[in-house]
């Protein structure tokens, strides 16, 4: 079985969406702002994310809500069947960062003009120089920067029964109590799945790794076929808790038609 994952830029499926007028809406009181993070009256709980029956609107929880510092480093996803790799990406490290820079004199020079370039990995719009020179572009800042993901999976991903998703991430000074992520699966408005892990206790200044198992329900066919006739309608939310509170929300978004 092929099954090619690929992150483009920086998955299931009985109808479980709550029903009836009492239903959370995809956004908070309090409405959006301007960086497209809401700007809620309560505090965002784990009950009111788990009653929310739509891709939230916007991010519930702005990137300054993350007071343990904890940073994501690398991800894999595997097939618990094969244990086929699908997916792998780590984030560079400071001598990587240092190396690459070291070397990007010498590489412009000997790459050839057809050469294919790789597709940003950031979901953040990147700033183009249009018809100024490199020295007159100007910086942006795009504050949910590193928030949002995109993958392109082969239409046999959502043939997969079991898949194992192991990250790796480091926290700061603060101790992290009871972290709990909560991932909120949806096709256009359908609710796909709820995935609900505990990461438990970490030490300050740790490097943490942990696999989590996802068992994806069986999918009727032509809810499948639906799914890959429209990439990127597939979306989730994550949202990560300590001790309670959100401290981290990111987004995502999927594909099953690479390769057709």
């Amino acid at each position: 079985m092929s099954v090619v994952g690929k992150k483009l830029s920086s998955s299931i499926a009985a109808q479980d969406a709550q029903e009836g007028s009492g239903a959370a809406t995809g956004t908070p009181s309090g409405g959006g702002s301007s960086t497209g993070t809401t700007g809620p009256t309560s505090p965002i709980t784990p009950d009111y994310v788990l009653q929310l029956n739509k891709i939230t609107d916007d991010y519930l929880c702005t990137p300054d809500a993350n007071i343990y510092e904890i940073d994501f480093t690398r991800f894999k996803i595997r097939d618990i069947e094969s244990g086929a790799v699908l997916f792998e990406i780590a984030k560079p490290s400071l001598s990587d960062i240092t190396h690459t820079a070291a070397g990007s004199d010498s590489s412009k020079s000997s790459k050839e003009p057809g050469a294919a370039s790789e597709e940003a990995s950031s979901g953040a719009p990147s700033a183009t120089t249009g018809e100024r020179g490199p020295e007159e572009a100007e910086e942006t800042f795009e504050p949910n920067a590193g928030r949002y993901v995109r993958y392109q999976f082969t239409p046999q991903f959502l043939k997969l029964k079991t898949v194992g998703a192991t990250v790796e991430f480091t926290v700061g000074s603060k101790s992290v109590k009871n972290f709990r992520m909560i991932e909120r699966h949806f096709f256009k408005d359908r609710l796909l799945k709820t995935f609900d892990f505990e990461f438990g206790y970490c030490i300050p200044f740790s490097k943490n790794t942990c696999e989590h198992i996802y068992e994806f329900p069986t999918i009727p066919p032509d809810l499948v076929n639906e799914m890959i006739q429209h990439p990127f309608e597939t979306r989730s939310d994550s949202f990560y808790f300590v001790d309670g509170c959100l401290v981290m929300h990111n987004k995502a978004d999927y594909a099953y038609n690479g390769g057709l």
